[in-house]
């Protein structure tokens, strides 16, 4: 594990996930979900049904990748997704109404603390995005996170999702550097695992407060928001 003074003498890019970390994602859908939950007459919890959707969509996303053959786009593996969830759940529904709820990850806002924090951070690094989700979804939510980046790369360019260390690997070959001059930071075990195990060094936000596990790729720094990470790092 590296220290602070470590990280701050070798890292030249930050590299963040973007769904989940960078954006809300769980409150973003919730608040999506709930009216259009409500209009189908369920009542269940939304809060429930974004978690089920985002898990399906998880595994669904891991399956591809373990299958080893043409990749799925981050859209289709979540149209896939939510029908399944919202047929699971007994909710009727239309292909376009699938669409619609997939298409509204685009406009997810970020996390109160990450703007302020970004611009700490530009001062003293470089700064991407490394996502599993589709080039043109992640040009279209740029109006609407509002944050600059220097790259934003999708997985399309490796032909796999996260975990996988290809992702991991080409993105650091498009952003210029090597594995471990970059830091990837992610709210997630499962990118911070794949990104160390593939040569980088990581960060992991803990804004959930759960354990991060055993792994033997253990995270270099962990903080419990953007604020802390900027304190520590910029």
């Amino acid at each position: 594990m590296s220290t602070i003074d470590d990280l701050k003498r070798n890292i030249k890019l930050l590299m963040f996930d973007q769904y989940g970390t960078v954006v809300d994602m769980q409150a973003g859908l919730i608040e999506v979900a709930t009216p259009f939950l409500q209009k189908k007459g369920w009542t269940g919890r939304p809060d429930a049904f974004v978690t089920w959707w985002r898990r399906t969509h998880f595994e669904n996303s891991m399956i591809d990748a373990l299958l080893q053959r043409e990749h799925i786009t981050y859209r289709r593996i979540g149209e896939i997704s939510v029908a399944y969830t919202l047929e699971r759940a007994g909710i009727a529904h239309t292909k376009e109404e699938v669409s619609w709820l997939v298409a509204q990850i685009e406009k997810l806002k970020p996390f109160p603390d990450v703007p302020a924090s970004m611009e700490m951070l530009r001062g003293r690094y470089k700064l991407a995005i490394l996502s599993n989700g589709d080039p043109d979804m992640l040009e279209a939510a740029r109006a609407h996170h509002g944050i600059s980046f220097d790259h934003i790369i999708s997985v399309a360019a490796a032909g796999a999702f996260k975990p996988h260390h290809s992702t991991y690997t080409k993105a650091a070959e498009i952003a210029g550097v090597k594995l471990d001059e970059v830091l990837f930071v992610a709210n997630h075990a499962f990118d911070c695992i794949g990104a160390k195990a593939a040569g980088m060094r990581t960060a992991f936000i803990d804004r959930r407060k759960r354990p991060f596990g055993d792994w033997p790729y253990q995270p270099d720094l962990v903080v419990e928001d953007f604020k802390s990470l900027a304190d520590a790092l910029a």
